[in-house]
């Protein structure tokens, strides 16, 4: 138990400052010591799994007898009230949240702003008595929220007290993040997804510690996002999605939701406006962007690389000067995503003029550009991003001028590729990646001549076409977005599958309560009291 009275004792040096009294938890000598069973905090399912963790093998038991204390630091209390609203969802408990009343508190959860590894660090002390959150900001604090919530048990013990009580296991969590980038894409022109379905996405990210959502949002298929100084985007390119469904746009009232949504979650959203090629849509609506001198028709398939704008005509950046500024007015993060993948009837030097004119525009409104690997054929500055899909040369010439990378190489992080041959969606043009393979791979030795200083970070695409609901979008993401998770986050020697896996399939309760439809994989030793997900409910 010496680990345990020296955390106790460390939490009440660290808190008697701000709290100007004794914890009361250890004061209270007539309330009745509660026998909890064993617990063991290195045995939690944890993902993504933390950099170190002491068990001290004793219980923190979460019940109607706690408080939450925020500490007053800049954005601390709403991440209390973030942490109280998820333990009520869970159990049922309304804790109150920097209430002076102690009546009936015998524990207490305290958030303080201290140092931490890195501005995403945390440390988190579980005693008997207390839990503490220590960070450098709240961002910090709020992964170390995530962490928390994983620690609840699934159903309160009804046997210690004659009231609900949730022990949690006591001990030391010592965390902080790998990339500082650790993305998710969202294909939402192939096939349109709604404000709700974005935002359910997003509560599955914070939950794993990802913080940027990358919205792919124009394509052949579709225009899903308002510019106000160019309508017929929406009102001609938003009407259709492969296979001639209905399509979609966000209005940017609802994109603004959007990116609000996500931040209070600490997750930075990259709009993506894919460009010279995937252009369709756009020169649909608007003619004179074509660079074949014809107006087109409205794409409903899945070919790729037919589509360009004429590189050489000013009023065609003109249009894309519009379209950053919009959307970096809307988009407070700093980076703008300018595809430039796959432009096949794009003259060389025609894509080269085109990429190296329109960075200075996405820097004009303080935003870094991040576009696909082939944007690295141009001479750019130092601050704009490739993101590595297809081409590992390139993304040695990116490195090359001084660039940083995001890893997604196609046949390891694509979430649209098929888990195997039997797979209801996806495709497999890259590869079959079933949970182990998206899992075991190391980001930072993955390109030969690309250091873990070259790399922003890694991101895990999923492009919708074959898609075309929140159930068919799950079964794709899951369980393979946890993986991605941990491997941006947590350092390469604790990364194993045979560990990992095991973590993994205690997922599922997370899962049914979120209602994800996620794909069973035969890999994964899933508990069997949870069924397989019916994609039909």
């Amino acid at each position: 138990m010496k680990n345990l009275k020296w955390g106790s004792a460390l939490i009440r040096i660290a808190l008697a400052g701000w709290l100007g009294v004794a914890l009361w938890a250890c004061a209270d000598e007539q309330r009745p010591r509660i026998e909890f069973p064993e617990t063991d905090l290195a045995e939690a399912a944890l993902i993504p799994k933390p950099l170190s963790v002491v068990p001290t093998h004793d219980a923190f038991g979460l019940d109607r007898h706690v408080a939450i204390y925020s500490g007053g630091a800049a954005g601390m209390a709403e991440v209390a009230e973030t942490l109280a609203g998820h333990i009520e969802a869970r159990t049922g408990l309304r804790l109150p949240v920097d209430n002076e009343n102690k009546e009936g508190i015998h524990r207490a959860i305290y958030f303080n702003q201290s140092p931490a590894d890195g501005p995403e660090g945390y440390q988190l002390y579980i005693t008997r008595d207390s839990v503490l959150i220590n960070s450098a900001n709240a961002e910090g604090a709020f992964h170390a929220v995530q962490t928390l919530r994983q620690l609840i048990p699934s159903a309160a013990n009804d046997t210690l007290t004659e009231y609900p009580i949730w022990p949690l296991p006591t001990g030391k969590i010592t965390d902080k993040t790998e990339f500082a980038y650790r993305g998710a894409m969202l294909d939402v022109a192939r096939h349109f997804f709604t404000v709700s379905d974005v935002k359910k996405y997003l509560d599955v990210m914070a939950y794993y510690k990802l913080n940027v959502l990358h919205l792919h949002l124009t394509d052949d298929q579709g225009w899903r996002i308002e510019i106000k100084s160019w309508p017929k985007l929406t009102e001609v390119g938003g009407s259709t999605e492969v296979g001639g469904g209905p399509g979609g746009y966000y209005t940017q009232e609802e994109y603004k939701e959007i990116v609000a949504y996500a931040a209070k979650r600490f997750i930075t959203i990259v709009p993506e406006v894919d460009m010279p090629g995937h252009t369709n849509a756009a020169s649909v609506a608007y003619p004179f962007l074509n660079g074949n001198g014809k107006t087109p028709a409205l794409y409903t398939g899945t070919q790729v690389g037919f589509s360009t704008w004429d590189t050489r005509k000013d009023t065609v950046y003109a249009f894309i000067d519009d379209v950053i500024r919009e959307i970096s007015e809307m988009t407070p993060g700093p980076y703008f995503h300018i595809g430039g993948d796959e432009s096949h009837v794009t003259a060389k030097d025609d894509y080269i003029y085109f990429v190296e004119r329109v960075e200075p525009i996405v820097r004009k409104y303080g935003k870094r550009m991040i576009g696909w690997d082939e944007i690295a054929n141009a001479s750019l500055d130092s601050s704009s991003v490739a993101q590595f899909w297809a081409d590992e040369e390139n993304a040695r010439k990116a490195v090359n001028q001084g660039m940083q990378v995001i890893l997604s190489p196609a046949r390891k992080a694509y979430l649209d590729m098929q888990y195997d041959s039997t797979s209801t969606f996806g495709l497999h043009w890259a590869a079959y990646i079933p949970v182990d393979s998206a899992y075991i791979w190391n980001p930072q030795a993955y390109a030969a001549g690309i250091a873990k200083k070259d790399i922003l970070g890694i991101e895990a695409p999923l492009w919708s076409e074959t898609i075309s609901e929140l159930s068919e979008l799950e079964y794709l993401a899951f369980p393979r977005l946890p993986g991605y998770a941990e491997l941006g986050w947590t350092e390469p020697a604790q990364l194993s599958w045979e560990d990992y896996k095991h973590r993994l399939a205690a997922q599922a309760d997370y899962f049914k309560r979120m209602d994800i439809r996620y794909y069973p994989s035969d890999r994964v030793p899933w508990p069997d009291e949870f069924p397989e997900p019916d994609l039909k409910d």
